[in-house]
């Protein structure tokens, strides 16, 4: 699939474009020739991945609280974009035990006001909206979770996450049916994306590499626990190609989509770990003992992607060691080599669209 062609020239406006994969999917896009307008409320750590690659210079940058109707109704009254991601959230299953209301009215309410905001759009638009995993009913199977599985969440993340999703199937059914609409939405659901320039709180890579750069042992909660490993590149191809056959084939319209790895086995915490140490020097941990953690967590997560490998023509490319490579060669230049880091994002997306156009094609 030519990309380029699709998205050339085209306005897309991408919420929590200053987040971890809204940045990469944000650069991929300036990549493919694409008019970029980024909605969020700030950038949510210090250092990020927006800061460092020296986004702003590239995109129009508004910084809007999509739980503000209004102003968000203003943005999309006035840019009328071509496409829409949304990914802006709050999306930490630690931080919504602690700030629960919050997490349910940015995930939640912030969605259905970017739903609001796409019955301004005037003309024909194609709008992705990325969940999570976690939307589904975690009942620990080892067979992957499928688009029609149930949806549920134990934690305020999770929940709200899947209660955003019944809120965009109502607005789906309600204000745009399918033989009236020029809006055209589907969803997708990515498992844990990992890659350069995520410092977020409580993220298994963030919080090795933060210990590593200053030499302490990172802090392991669940060293057994699986769960989808996927670059952020991967996750971010699916919501592209998603948004492209969305373009040509509206019957795509209020469906979901699962973007997972194709890895054969499942990859726990410790083997993530012990990879990362090929990479890394000084590299050290330690294990939390059960009844030290103080807020629940699935161990089995898994997706099952047959779906999107058969409608939309998308699998995973990477192998799970060449994923990490790619990881720990982008902190090491940031943290050891002191590089020019929108280059070192710019190469990793020319060199998985390369990869892409050997595998996918």
């Amino acid at each position: 699939m030519m990309l380029k062609k699709i998205f050339y020239k085209k306005k897309v406006l991408v919420t929590g474009h200053t987040g971890f994969k809204g940045s990469w999917l944000a650069l991929w896009l300036t990549i493919l020739g694409a008019k970029v307008v980024g909605v969020s409320i700030s950038n949510p750590t210090k250092p990020s991945h927006f800061e460092t690659i020296k986004l702003k210079k590239k995109i129009i940058d508004k910084r809007i609280d999509i739980r503000n109707l209004s102003s968000l109704k203003k943005v999309f009254k006035k840019y009328q974009p071509d496409y829409v991601f949304h990914l802006a959230a709050q999306s930490l299953v630690k931080k919504s035990y602690s700030n629960p209301i919050y997490t349910w009215q940015t995930n939640t309410i912030g969605t259905i006001n970017v739903l609001e905001s796409l019955r301004e759009i005037k003309k024909k638009c194609v709008a992705v909206i990325i969940t999570s995993d976690k939307s589904y009913k975690n009942i620990e199977i080892k067979r992957g979770y499928r688009e029609n599985d149930i949806l549920g969440g134990k934690d305020p993340y999770s929940a709200s996450k899947a209660s955003a999703e019944l809120a965009i199937q109502s607005y789906i059914n309600s204000f745009f049916p399918i033989k009236k609409t020029n809006v055209v939405i589907s969803v997708a659901r990515a498992g844990n994306v990992i890659g350069g320039g995520d410092w977020s709180e409580n993220r298994l890579i963030p919080d090795c590499i933060k210990s590593w750069s200053k030499n302490k042992k990172v802090l392991l909660r669940n060293p057994k626990s699986t769960r989808p490993w996927q670059h952020v590149l991967e996750a971010a191809s699916g919501y592209l190609y998603l948004a492209a056959k969305l373009q040509n084939n509206k019957r795509l319209h209020g469906e979901a989509f699962n973007f997972g790895p194709n890895n054969a086995r499942d990859y726990n915490v410790l083997h993530l770990v012990k990879l990362m140490k090929k990479h890394w020097k000084k590299v050290n941990w330690k294990v939390i003992k059960k009844g030290q953690k103080n807020f629940f967590e699935s161990n089995l997560l898994k997706l099952n992607c047959n779906k999107s490998k058969k409608i939309l023509g998308w699998k995973s490319i990477l192998t799970f060691n060449k994923t990490i490579n790619m990881v720990a060669e982008w902190y090491k230049n940031y943290y050891l080599k002191n590089k020019n880091m929108y280059k070192i994002s710019y190469k990793q997306i020319t060199d998985f669209e390369k990869d892409l156009k050997k595998h996918l094609n």
